[in-house]
C-alpha cells in the first residue's frame, strides 16, 4: 500500500526536522552561532492521467491525476541573523555588528571563518580565538600591555608603560560572502567556504556593506528558545499525523485480510 511509504517519508522528514530544532536549542547559549532550519520538498509523482490529455477528438482533460510518494529533507540552511549583544566588559571580547566573519588560520594551514569574537592572547601574544587558532591578519599584542583598544574599524591599539600615546599593534579585516547561507559549518564556532558560498570578500570593518566591530561584547546565539518550542510542538504533531496515517493504513489491510 503507498500510503504506508508515504507516510513513512514524512516520518523520517519530522526527525530530521526535530533534530535541527534540538540541536538549535542546545546552542541556545554558543556564542555567534547560528539557527538552522529544515527545507523540504515533495517526491516524485506518479503520473497516472496527464493533464491536458485527450478526452475527445475536440478537448483536453483540465486536470490530471498525479499520486505523490512523500517528502524529504532537502537542505539544513543556517539563518544568519544578527544575534543579541551580550555585553561582557572584556577588551578581547569582539563583536561583529553587521555582516562579516573573522578570518581563523586552521592548523593545516586552510582558512576558516567564524562570528565567534571571544579571542583570547596565547604565550607569544599572538591573538586567538578559544581554541588556540591565530586570528588572521595576525595581531600580536605587548606581554607588558597595561590595556587594549579596538576601534569600530578594526585598528587594534595597546598601551604601553613609558609611551604617553597608544602604539598601534594591529588591523583586523572582516570577510563576507556572496551567499552565507553557503558556508559550510564545521563545528567548533567556525565555518568553510564552499563553491555555494562563493570566494571571500576582504574588507574594513564598518566599510562596504560589512558590519562595524564592538569591543567588550558578544554576539550571542540567533535561537529564539520560544519560536523553536513551537516549532518542536508542530514536529510532534505532524509526526503524530503521518503514524496515524500508517496505523490507518494498517487497519485497511487488516480489514483486506480478514474480509477475503
Amino acid at each position: 500500500m503507498d500510503s504506508l511509504w508515504v507516510a513513512k517519508t514524512g516520518l523520517e522528514a519530522q526527525q530530521t526536522r526535530m533534530t535541527v530544532v534540538s540541536n538549535n536549542l542546545a546552542n541556545v547559549n554558543t556564542t555567534g552561532f547560528k539557527r538552522g532550519r529544515a527545507v523540504f520538498e515533495d517526491l516524485m509523482y506518479q503520473n497516472v492521467r496527464q493533464v491536458g490529455g485527450s478526452t475527445s477528438e475536440d478537448t483536453q482533460a483540465p486536470t490530471g491525476l498525479l499520486l505523490g510518494t512523500g517528502v524529504r529533507v532537502v537542505a539544513t540552511e543556517k539563518m544568519f541573523t544578527q544575534g543579541n549583544h551580550v555585553e561582557t566588559g572584556n577588551p578581547l571580547d569582539l563583536l561583529v555588528d553587521g555582516r562579516g566573519f573573522f578570518q581563523v588560520l586552521q592548523p593545516d594551514g586552510s582558512m576558516a571563518y567564524t562570528r565567534d569574537g571571544s579571542l583570547k592572547m596565547d604565550a607569544e601574544g599572538r591573538v586567538v580565538t578559544s581554541s588556540g587558532y591565530e586570528i588572521q591578519p595576525s595581531i600580536n599584542l605587548p606581554a607588558d600591555a597595561l590595556g587594549i583598544s579596538v576601534s569600530q574599524d578594526g585598528i587594534v591599539q595597546a598601551k604601553v608603560p613609558g609611551q604617553a600615546d597608544l602604539v598601534t599593534v594591529g588591523s583586523l579585516q572582516l570577510v563576507d560572502f556572496a551567499n552565507p547561507a553557503g558556508l559550510e559549518a564545521m563545528g567548533q564556532n567556525l565555518f568553510a567556504e564552499t563553491v555555494a558560498s562563493g570566494a571571500p570578500q576582504i574588507g574594513t570593518p564598518g566599510l562596504e556593506g560589512l558590519g562595524r566591530v564592538v569591543q567588550g561584547a558578544l554576539e550571542g546565539s540567533n535561537v529564539n528558545v520560544v519560536e523553536e518550542l513551537v516549532n518542536m510542538i508542530e514536529t510532534q504533531r505532524a509526526y503524530e499525523m503521518n503514524s496515524k496515517a500508517i496505523a490507518a493504513s494498517d487497519q485497511m489491510l487488516e480489514y483486506l485480510n480478514t474480509s477475503l
